[in-house]
Order: C-alpha cells, then sequence, then structure tokens
C-alpha cells in the first residue's frame, strides 16, 4: 500500500430516514428527515466522533432526492468520491422511537433501490485500496441481502480491501425481512471467510451463520462458547464481538458487550439501566468505538470499553448517527456519571 488516505472504507445503502419525532408514522403529519445505513453509520461515527477519515461506497439516485441525501452525508463529514450516480430511487425508512412498553417500530420502503442494483465491476477496488489507500474496510448483511448482486460486491470488495493489507469487518446485522428468498447462511458464511472481525449477536450467529437457536438471556459462559466456536469454524477471524441488549422497556435497557479473541474471552463494561432516547444505530455506533479503538492500537479490552460506551450514548439522541464526541465518550469509559458539564 503506497500511501492512506481513508482510515475506513464502508460498503453499504444509505437511506433517508423519515422520523414521526413523538408521533407514529401512522398518524403524523409531518416528519424530520436525517440519513442512515447500517455500514455508514460506522463510518459516520468514526468521522464524526473520532475524527477519523472515512469515505462510503454506495448508490445515490440522480435526482433531487439522491441531492438532498448528499446534501445530508455531506454535513456527516463522510467522502462520497467512490458514489455511484444512477436513475432510479432512493431507499427510504420510517423509524417509530417508540415509548414504554410500546417497541420502536421501523417500516422500510427500499425494494428496487438503486444502491441494491450495485454489482460485481461497478466498484474500482483498485483505485480505493491500491492508489488510494484505507487501512479498514466495513460492510454487513444489511447490504448483502438488499439485492440479487450486492453480497457478492461485497465479497469483492474484501477480496480487494486484504490483498491490499486492510483489516476486514463485517456487522452480520440479521434482517428477516430481507432473506424471503436465498440461503442466508450459505452466503454469509462465505462472507465471514474473508473478515477478520465479526459483529453479531445471538440471532445473528444462529439466524445468519447456523449456530444453532440461542437464548438471548444466556450468561457470559455461554457466549465464550458460541464465540470459540465461531472462530474454530473460521481460521483467519482475530475477534468476534457481541453487543448485549435486554430490552426492559423501550426507553430502559441494559447495555454491554462481549468479545472473543484467540487467547480469552472479554466481558465489557456495563450499562444495567440505560435510558434510551432512540435505539436505532446503537450497534452500529458500537461497532464504530470497536474500530475506533483497534485502529488506535488500544487492547481488545479497551477497544470493547469504547464500543459500549459509543453505542449507549449513540442512543441518547435522535436518528441513526451518532452525536456524541470523543470527550463524552471517553467520559463513559472512565465511568462517568451524567451530573452537568459545566
Amino acid at each position: 500500500m503506497a500511501r492512506v488516505t481513508w482510515d475506513c472504507v464502508a460498503l453499504g445503502e444509505i437511506m433517508l430516514r423519515f422520523d414521526p419525532g413523538d408521533g407514529r408514522i401512522a398518524t403524523t403529519r409531518s416528519f424530520a428527515v436525517c440519513e442512515g445505513g447500517g455500514e455508514y453509520n460506522v463510518a459516520r461515527g468514526l468521522r464524526r466522533c473520532f475524527g477519523l477519515r472515512t469515505a462510503i461506497v454506495t448508490a445515490f439516485a440522480d435526482d433531487a432526492v439522491g441531492r438532498l441525501l448528499e446534501d445530508l452525508v455531506l454535513q456527516g463529514g463522510v467522502d462520497q468520491r467512490y458514489v455511484v450516480w444512477r436513475s432510479g430511487r432512493t431507499g427510504l425508512n420510517f423509524v417509530e422511537r417508540g415509548f414504554g412498553v410500546r417497541a420502536a417500530l421501523g417500516v422500510s420502503d427500499r425494494a428496487g433501490s438503486v444502491a441494491a442494483a450495485l454489482a460485481p465491476g461497478d466498484v474500482d477496488w483498485e483505485q480505493v485500496f491500491a492508489r488510494d489507500g484505507a487501512r479498514w474496510f466495513h460492510t454487513g448483511g444489511i447490504f448483502a441481502a438488499i439485492g440479487e448482486h450486492t453480497a457478492a460486491l461485497g465479497l469483492e470488495g474484501m477480496r480487494a480491501a486484504r490483498a491490499h493489507g486492510a483489516m476486514v469487518s463485517f456487522d452480520l446485522n440479521y434482517r428477516p425481512s430481507l432473506w424471503r428468498s436465498g440461503d442466508p447462511t450459505a452466503v454469509n458464511r462465505e462472507l465471514v471467510s474473508e473478515v477478520d472481525v465479526l459483529f453479531g449477536n445471538e440471532e445473528d450467529l444462529s439466524a445468519a451463520l447456523g449456530y444453532g437457536s440461542f437464548d438471548e438471556d444466556a450468561d457470559a459462559d455461554a457466549y465464550a462458547e458460541l464465540h470459540r466456536a465461531v472462530l474454530d469454524d473460521f481460521p483467519q477471524l482475530q475477534i468476534v464481538v457481541t453487543s448485549l441488549r435486554a430490552a426492559r422497556t423501550a426507553t430502559l435497557n441494559a447495555w454491554g458487550g462481549v468479545a472473543s479473541t484467540r487467547e480469552e474471552f472479554l466481558v465489557g463494561p456495563a450499562l444495567p439501566d440505560l435510558e434510551i432516547f432512540d435505539r436505532v444505530g446503537g450497534g452500529d455506533s458500537f461497532a464504530s468505538g470497536l474500530v475506533y479503538g483497534l485502529l488506535s492500537g488500544f487492547d481488545p479490552a479497551r477497544s470493547l470499553a469504547y464500543a459500549v460506551a459509543h453505542g449507549a450514548l449513540a442512543m441518547t439522541t435522535p436518528g441513526d448517527t451518532s452525536m456524541a464526541t470523543i470527550a463524552e465518550v471517553e467520559r463513559v469509559v472512565a465511568g462517568g456519571a451524567a451530573r452537568v458539564i459545566r
């Protein structure tokens, strides 16, 4: 790698998110609009919270709606030079935050989007990884599932990244509604065979990778056993990471994380009574906190603490993306309480 332009490049769809605020999708007459997408949220968190250099590989609709998406991403600071502009439509995502016993609700309208039509050959990976250079490549199971050829494009990107010395991370992010056809296990196992850092909760590892049923209330020892099985099956993996969430109500969750390297099983800080404003994107910010830690040379335990802290802070503000600062993350990592800062 001759030079390194990017700390992280992400591959994934960015949708327009429509938020009814304190109302409901079915009854509101106005929406706040922002951008969001599982893979993009990681790159944006690395850029806006942690100050790293990031870029997105995706496709935008070449119309006024696509230009709105472009403008929103410009505000987030993620570089767009690898965006493919095409005729077509932008994916939409309508999200209710939930409150108390009323769970959060997401209704996506993304079928046939320009990002879902991306395929191998559409991206100049030599430009991304050989001529520009990147330390890290991130993509996920949402992008892999949205189009006929998107998983193959993700695999193409992973192989190019590995060939040029970049670390590869993948968030399984299993969504049953996106896997109504095809075999998610076969697709995801092929993708994970090219991955260094794997993110996935108990449902992801079960439904997307085929590790059988798993109780989400299981203790840490069960996660250690599950992670060990994944590490044994995929010898190139360096670390498997799981965010832990127990939703007592939509607005009160227990939050934490666990991780396994080939040497040890790690349990991250626990936030048993985390008050939630908007849970969407919390897992993506968890991922970007961990990636930041590893890129910064932190050990896995400290990186996991940054993941838990950044994910927690992201869920205290509206929208998919993090509004946290690195100082706030480090304050939570250090065990700081939520007293007024003057």
